[in-house]
């Protein structure tokens, strides 16, 4: 009598052919109520996807805490979640984020008149005679290429630009100390990405609106400029912009707001500067925030692009994701992951906030690309 071979035989014996002896794909955990209550009734893209991708975000290990994500399509919300301890009226710091509402301010202030693109600006200390940086302009300012010795996330850090002017000896007039710094390189020459830069900008602002050298008429007139003509327009009302003591505003890291006013903010640059038929920035105006500056093709004017950098180093640190989403997407970023993603081809606006690392963010950024791509460009 011929033996039938066993089963487990017969499957080990074909390993040479086979990688497993089942070809079905792992099923995923049911989505949980939460994670479906989190997407709209019409969110612009598969409902289970999205909101299994959107869970990814809260319950991956690896990626940091997000502690809300929402997601506009056409300018709805498409999807609204935030982490236990936290809700649609938390405000949120921007950190980096602010820095692309200091960019919208000038271009209010260029559109009244009151700035000009390729002036040297308002920095008294820089038009006396003599001084090379009278030769910076308000656009090399914006693009991040002054050529002032500012050095972000320096090593150690409390010799960095932003430590120094935010937590030590400029801290008390932060303005004063980034105008004080000196030339390191020609001006418009080279890209350095910098808060300091962003203050200055707030200072300008500031020294346009009021005459006064008080703290406190500095402070009211930034602070009601940007309220008359960004905040209340755009009905961002839980805004918190931050000064310093001598009345300038931390234009490069420290407003306040909750997650769908982040969001408003963002869809108002996708719709470039209306808000419901109101044009409250020339169009032109962010179509120049989101050009690349002549010195990196990955930044425009206080935005980061989601261009491709030439050289294969910097494509890997760099801070979007150009082979997920379209070349025209761009962004407010901010430091431990916050951000405004914004992708006009899409019509898609996400803002994710939260505390990650840099290894972490590198993940959570991946999960960001899997909701991006779930919208098609149209």
């Amino acid at each position: 009598m011929r033996l039938r071979p066993a089963p487990l035989i017969v499957c080990l014996a074909s390993l040479p052919a086979l990688l497993s002896c089942s070809d079905a794909a792992p099923v995923p955990e049911p989505l949980t109520e939460e994670a479906l209550a989190a997407v709209s009734e019409n969110p612009g893209a598969p409902t289970e996807q999205l909101a299994r991708r959107v869970d990814d975000l809260f319950a991956k290990e690896g990626l940091g805490e997000t502690r809300a994500l929402i997601v506009m399509h056409g300018g709805e919300i498409a999807a609204e979640r935030y982490a236990p301890g936290y809700d649609k009226d938390t405000r949120f710091v921007s950190w980096s984020m602010a820095k692309t509402v200091t960019a919208v301010m000038i271009g209010m202030l260029v559109a009244d008149g009151r700035l000009a693109l390729d002036d040297s600006p308002p920095v008294p200390r820089w038009q006396r005679p003599g001084d090379p940086r009278g030769e910076i302009t308000l656009r090399q300012l914006l693009q991040m290429r002054s050529g002032l010795r500012h050095t972000e996330g320096g090593d150690p850090p409390y010799e960095s630009s932003e430590v120094r002017m935010l937590f030590l000896d400029g801290r008390d007039d932060m303005a004063d100390w980034a105008e004080s710094q000196p030339l390191e390189a020609e001006p418009g020459r080279e890209f350095e990405y910098s808060s300091a830069t962003s203050v200055i900008l707030a200072d300008i602002a500031a020294r346009v609106l009021s005459r006064s050298d008080d703290p406190e008429a500095r402070r009211r007139a930034v602070a009601d400029y940007l309220e008359t003509r960004l905040f209340v327009p755009l009905a961002m009302d839980s805004m918190v912009p931050e000064f310093d003591a001598s009345g300038t505003l931390i234009g490069g890291s420290l407003i306040h707001g909750n997650a769908r006013d982040w969001a408003r903010f963002g869809d108002f640059l996708r719709n470039k500067g209306s808000y419901r038929g109101i044009q409250l920035v020339p169009r032109k105006w962010i179509e120049l925030m989101t050009t690349p500056s002549p010195r990196s093709p990955h930044y425009g004017m206080q935005t980061w692009l989601n261009r491709p950098l030439d050289d294969e180093s910097g494509s890997k640190s760099h801070p979007l994701f150009p082979d997920r989403a379209p070349a025209t997407m761009f962004a407010a970023i901010g430091h431990m992951g916050q951000y405004i993603l914004v992708s006009p081809e899409q019509k898609l606006t996400v803002v994710r906030l939260g505390h990650s690392d840099a290894e972490e963010r590198k993940a959570m950024l991946r999960e960001l690309a899997d909701i991006v791509e779930l919208y098609p460009a149209t």
